[in-house]
């Protein structure tokens, strides 16, 4: 027995059987070559050639002499790739992409699973387009676009408008009704007029109406977000013609930045208001501003029709309510402060228009008075009978005359308006509404009114427009108005240079804007960025003062801080491209010269919010900036923002720096803790920010917190003692005390009544005068703060004999800025300062120089700042809306609870004459009124309609330092517990501690011991 065939516990193995393990690797070695591709098919065909070749080697010497060299030389190496070793990744057992497809392909080879199920493997070709554009090919006019370029040149023939007013009263609709008149426009011919007010578009895209609503966002929500430019050519009642370069303004109060904006670039304001509704909150902040920007105001009573169709007035009760209407505007401009008595409205003077723009009319006096004396060929011009259609004037039917009192004869003697005017526009609406085609068709025929069959066919409204828009005709009265009313930028330019220029008046640039001079150095006011309709590229909008801009030319561009001497904010650029900004399409141009508007390429990159851009040949010492933008209201309210993909955050900084670019009022800071806050007026401005952030300018995800309000630090009474503070090296001592400011300082200087720069005898004279402070008081105030125009002062009350003045003289600037930090970010919550003045007592400062510099002084300061504020009783101040309600009488009492849950009150209650609606004007916290448009909707059923805006600070109830208050956790906080809850929200929000200590800003143990005393 052969142990070896048997394992070591006994079990059978059999004997090795090594020939067929060689013989089986010999086969599998057969199996792996027969599918390699190509390279295993020649190494067969080589083998096959090698054994006929060894056979006829075999042969003899006859065959090998019959061969040639190289076949020798093949063999040999057929013989060597036989006998090679192929490795495993050399063996190639799929063909390429380039043996299956052909050269030129190529291949990508990707890992598994990198791309995430949320993106398509073939991603769909995206069209970016945020606006409705004309741009592929421009809307035919009644006037060639060459025709308007040279009008341009003339500076006598244009009119720089800006329409303005409250929401949905008809701007837009009104600038629609002139896009009509000269513009090939089929979408708004087949359109029936929509009702009053406006409701929302029924698709983003549809071109019918809202010629200047071009933001996708805008069609959606049915009201205009962004002022937008319209240039045209329109003729007045005598067939001349002009140029009127237009601003659509919006009219919701939180846009009231647009408006100022458009302002800086017009002549004057075309101010819109509704026949029912009268004047507005809104109408009352645009009419104030248009008299502070020295702006010509005319008037377009808008929405004449509701009179008639809606609340079905009488044609003598139609005019008292239009009189009324007129007299609403004339007081709202008789209270302004700077209102001069010949900015007074009124239809006989001309400058004033009614206007139903959704039926397609708007005449004046003038226009209507030219129907007469065209259809009756009456001996009268068309003026002296304008005269006589308005006011107290009566028409006497037989004798044919006009009386200024009511004749005793006639008892039914009418006011002229109502009898030539009013009467036969009833008649037309009635005829119309009440009449078929066989009985209207004869009257409209006898008023010069030929209709086609098919249009007798249409519904009233749009029967109505057919019928209006012929029997009226193109609105040559409202061009009229505007050019007889409104300056030209011709004779306006003296007006504008003086009150917006900032430079020297003797210097060759302020000579050349006052004169309008095409030929001389370039100014232009550049006020506006609008995002292309990829929202790729920015361009400028701006007026040009002097000069002429031409395509390619290159301009320095002066930001808001530029100050001649200092070269930080300027930069060099060039201009790519002009064009002539028409809403929906531009008109490219070569250039342009003084007078217009023009819209600029190639100049955004360092452009913040405004600029004034100058030629590259003016001197540097010539160099100045026209006057930045100054707004009524405040950003007030804030959210903190965040990608939602941490990575993203430098998508969503690039998207936060265009919409600075693109909303004036809208702010950006970071936190200490490193949150992003955005700040804007209100709810809805806010809303619009996120959209544009969002889809426009960022596209990516963003989360948003819920929204909160800035706050302002204040004080209540004087400090308790005087406060001192030491600089770092202890050789520097300031002494300050804070108080609180007389009511109305504030507001004047933030309003620019007063400023720094003036002489120091003229400050003097306005505190006396304004406030009867003492002469020296005024003359001693060193800053305001924040900024020059901060609502803070810092005044020296030293005295010679106790402090040296030439070394406190020459430490003045490190106290101003220490002041400005301090101001800046108070000690309370981080939060501006307001209302306070700081006063310094007394300085000793070291000898030396070196031992009193910037390093040692500002810190010390703002120590002494801050420690002086928090011994003068500090409070916490909230901003406060101003809400104007409009709602039925069954809904007031709704609208009184609805303000009474969030802390405020009503102000004035008054029924709005002539119709059925209340006014309710009141006063809410900011911080308080999120959320309160939705549940004053929700209270109503929708029957209330509210506007809002900041309008002033109010002392928080209760103190913020009082540790003694109780706040309890997720309960709501009331009475005397805001201040403390406020602050100690504000300052967790910031990263900061819950502990506002006086000890970390006084350094002298007897000091804090003191101070610890009088707070007990």
């Amino acid at each position: 027995m052969d142990d070896s065939n048997y394992d070591e516990f006994g079990n059978y193995i059999g004997p090795e059987l090594a020939s067929s393990s060689e013989e089986e690797e010999e086969e599998e070695e057969r199996e792996i070559s027969g599918f390699q591709y190509n390279g295993g098919q020649r190494e067969t065909e080589a083998t096959m050639d090698v054994e006929e070749d060894d056979e006829e080697e075999a042969s003899g010497d006859e065959y090998e002499a019959r061969q040639p060299p190289m076949a020798m030389v093949r063999r040999v190496d057929a013989l060597q790739q036989q006998s090679q070793i192929v490795l495993h990744e050399d063996k190639k057992y799929y063909p390429d992409a380039e043996e299956v497809f052909g050269p030129g392909v190529e291949a990508l080879v990707q890992e598994e699973d990198t791309q995430p199920l949320s993106e398509p493997i073939i991603a769909p070709v995206k069209v970016r387009k945020f606006e409705v554009s004309e741009e592929d090919e421009m809307p035919e006019t009644s006037y060639s676009k060459e025709f308007m370029v040279d009008l341009l040149g003339y500076p006598a023939m244009t009119r720089n408008l800006v329409f303005a007013g409250h929401l949905h009263h008809g701007k837009t609709t009104l600038v629609d009704l002139l896009v009509a008149s000269t513009h090939t426009w089929p979408e708004w011919d087949k359109m029936a007029p929509i009702a009053t007010p406006t409701t929302k578009m029924p698709k983003p895209n549809d071109k019918a109406f809202g010629y200047t609503d071009v933001h996708q966002l805008e069609r959606l929500r049915g009201i205009g977000l962004k002022a937008m430019p319209i240039s045209m050519v329109a003729q007045d009642v005598k067939g001349k013609s002009y140029v009127l370069n237009i601003m659509d303004a919006p009219g919701h109060a939180n846009f009231i930045d647009e408006a100022i904006a458009s302002m800086r670039l017009a002549d004057g304001l075309v101010l819109v208001v509704d026949a029912v509704e009268g004047v507005m909150a809104t109408t009352e902040r645009t009419i104030s501003a248009a008299v502070r920007e020295g702006l010509a105001i005319t008037l377009v009573v808008s929405k004449v029709d509701r009179l008639i169709m809606e609340l079905k007035l009488p044609p003598a009760d139609a005019y008292y309510k239009l009189k009324l209407t007129i007299e609403e505007v004339n007081n709202a401009i008789a209270a302004c402060p700077a209102a001069d008595p010949l900015m007074r409205v009124s239809p006989e003077l001309g400058n004033v228009c009614f206007a139903s723009a959704s039926f397609g009319w708007c005449f004046s006096l003038e226009s209507f008075a030219c129907k007469y004396v065209e259809q009756w060929d009456m001996p009268v011009q068309p003026r002296d009978l304008a005269k006589r259609l308005w006011g107290d004037i009566y028409y006497h039917p037989e004798r044919r005359t006009f009386l200024r009192k009511r004749a005793q004869d006639v008892k039914e003697a009418k006011r002229s308006f109502v009898h030539f005017v009013l009467e036969p526009l009833y008649k037309i609406f009635a005829h119309v509404a009440g009449e078929d085609e066989p009985e209207l068709r004869p009257v409209l025929e006898s008023l010069g009114i030929n209709l086609r069959k098919a249009d007798y066919a249409l519904d009233v409204r749009s029967l109505l427009r057919k019928t209006l828009c012929q029997f009226f005709g193109p609105p040559t009265g409202f061009v009229g108005m505007c050019v007889g009313h409104v300056k030209s930028p011709l004779d306006n330019a003296i007006q504008k240079t003086e009150r917006l220029y900032t430079g020297s008046m003797d210097s060759a640039t302020a000579l050349a804007m006052r004169s309008c001079d095409a030929d001389g150095p370039l100014v232009i006011s550049a006020v506006k960025q609008y995002p292309s309709s990829d929202a790729s590229a920015f361009y400028v909008l701006g007026r040009i003062f002097s000069g002429t801009l031409n395509s390619g030319q290159s301009v320095r561009v002066l930001g808001e801080g530029f100050m001649p001497g200092d070269d930080e904010d300027m930069a060099l650029a060039t201009v790519s491209d002009t064009w002539i900004h028409c809403s929906r399409y531009k008109v490219p141009v070569s250039g342009l010269s003084a007078g217009s508007w023009v819209l600029m390429g190639g100049v955004d990159s360092s452009i913040g919010k405004t600029a004034t851009i100058v030629d590259t040949r003016t001197p540097e010492d010539d160099l100045a900036v026209v006057r930045p933008l100054h707004f009524p209201t405040s950003s007030v309210m804030k959210i903190a923002v965040e990608p939602v993909v941490p990575i993203e955050l430098p998508k969503m900084l690039s998207g936060l720096r265009k919409i600075g670019k693109t909303y004036p009022l809208a702010q950006t800071r970071v936190e200490e803790s490193g949150e992003h806050m955005l700040l804007g007026t209100g709810e809805l401005y806010l809303d619009c920010i996120m959209h544009d952030l969002r889809c426009m300018y960022s596209e990516i995800e963003i989360k948003v917190a819920d929204p909160v309000v800035a706050f302002r630090e204040t004080v209540s009474e004087t400090s308790a003692l005087k406060v001192y503070g030491d600089s770092p090296n202890g050789k520097n001592r300031l002494t300050i005390i804070s108080e609180p400011l007389d009511q109305g300082i504030a507001e004047d200087i933030e309003s620019g009544e007063v400023s720094l720069n003036w002489p120091t005898r003229k400050v003097g004279q306005f505190f006396e005068s304004n406030y009867n402070w003492d002469i020296l008081a005024g003359r001693s105030i060193w800053a305001f703060g924040p900024g020059d125009n901060g609502p803070n002062m810092f005044s020296d009350d030293t005295i010679p004999s106790e402090t040296d003045k030439t070394r406190l003289r020459s430490v003045r600037d490190a106290i101003k800025q220490g002041f400005q930090w301090a101001t800046r970010e108070g000690p309370l919550c981080d939060e501006p300062m307001r209302n306070t003045r700081f006063r310094i007592l007394n300085a000793d400062l070291a000898e030396a120089a070196i031992h009193r510099g910037g390093g040692q002084i500002i810190p010390a300061a703002r120590r002494v700042c801050y420690s002086s504020f928090l011994t003068a009783e500090p409070r916490l101040m909230e901003p406060v809306n101003y809400v104007e309600i409009q709602a039925p009488a069954d809904c007031v009492s709704a609208v009184y609870t609805v303000l009474g849950r969030r802390r405020g009150h009503v102000t004035h209650d008054t029924p709005k004459p002539g119709s059925p609606m209340y006014t309710i004007k009141a006063l809410i916290p900011t911080i308080d009124s999120c959320g309160f448009e939705t549940d004053l909707r929700s209270y109503t059923h929708g029957q209330a309609f509210c506007q809002q805006y900041f309008d002033h600070w109010q002392i928080v109830p209760g103190d913020p330092l009082d540790k003694d208050t109780v706040l309890r956790p997720l309960e709501p906080s009331s009475g005397h517990q805001l201040a403390r809850d406020f602050m100690l929200k504000t300052r967790r929000r910031k990263g900061l501690g819950d502990d506002v200590s006086i000890d970390k800003f006084v350094d002298d143990p007897a000091l804090r011991e003191i101070i610890a005393s009088l707070s007990q």
